[in-house]
C-alpha cells in the first residue's frame, strides 16, 4: 500500500488545554492509526492495495469502507485544528458562511446544535455543495467524500475525540472546537 497515517501537523501537547496530549496519544496513535492497521491488514495482496486512499473510500464497502474512511476523516480533522485556533474566520471563509448562514454567528449555532444533536458516533461537517455552503453530520465512517460535496472543515463527534478532556459533553468540546482549535486557514485552502 502506497500510504501511510499523516504525521500531526502539530506536536501532541500543542493543543492542550483545549485538546491534551492524553487526548492525542489515545486518539491519535490508538485509533486512527490503529484503523489503518486494519485496512492494510485486509487489502494485503489484493488489487484494492494499489489504489489511493481517496478510492479505496469511494469503492469499498463494510469493513474496508469503514477502516478507510476512519483514516480519511481523521487525516482530514487533523488538519481542521490548529494551535491557536478558533476565534473568527476572515477574507473569504467570513464571506461564505455569511452569505449562505446570514452571519459567522449563525453557521457556528448550526454546527455546534448538528454536531451536539448528531446520534450516536460521527462527524459533523462545513461542506460545498452546489456551490452552496452547507452543515452536514455523518454516522459512524460516513463522509462527504464519498458524495458530491466538497469537505471544507470536519469535527470528530465520536466519544474518544473528547471523552478524556470534556466527559460526556459533547457541546462543550464543540464550543472549545471554535473557541480555541479550528484552523480557518484550512478551509480558505479547501475553497481553492
Amino acid at each position: 500500500m502506497n500510504f501511510e497515517v499523516p504525521a500531526l501537523p502539530y506536536s501532541k501537547d500543542a493543543l492542550a488545554p483545549a485538546m491534551s496530549e492524553e487526548t492525542l496519544n489515545y486518539h491519535y496513535d490508538k485509533h486512527h492509526k490503529g484503523y489503518m492497521s486494519k485496512l492494510k491488514a485486509a487489502l494485503e495482496g489484493t488489487p484494492e492495495a494499489k489504489k489511493s486512499l481517496e478510492d479505496i473510500v469511494r469503492s469499498a464497502s463494510g469493513g474496508n469502507f469503514n477502516n478507510a474512511a476512519q483514516v480519511w476523516n481523521h487525516s482530514f480533522f487533523w488538519k481542521s485544528l490548529r494551535p491557536g485556533g478558533g476565534g473568527e474566520p476572515k477574507g473569504e471563509v467570513a464571506d461564505l458562511l455569511k452569505r449562505d448562514f446570514g452571519s459567522v454567528a449563525a453557521f457556528r449555532e448550526e454546527f455546534q446544535k448538528k454536531g451536539a444533536t448528531q446520534f450516536g458516533s460521527g462527524w459533523a461537517w462545513l461542506v460545498l455543495d452546489g456551490g452552496k455552503a452547507k452543515v452536514v453530520t455523518t454516522a459512524n465512517a460516513d463522509t462527504p467524500l464519498t458524495t458530491a460535496a466538497k469537505p471544507l472543515l470536519t469535527c470528530d463527534v465520536w466519544e474518544h475525540a473528547y471523552y478524556i478532556d470534556y466527559r460526556n459533553d459533547r457541546a462543550g468540546f464543540l464550543k472549545v472546537f471554535f473557541d480555541k482549535l479550528v484552523n480557518w486557514d484550512f478551509v480558505a485552502e479547501n475553497l481553492r
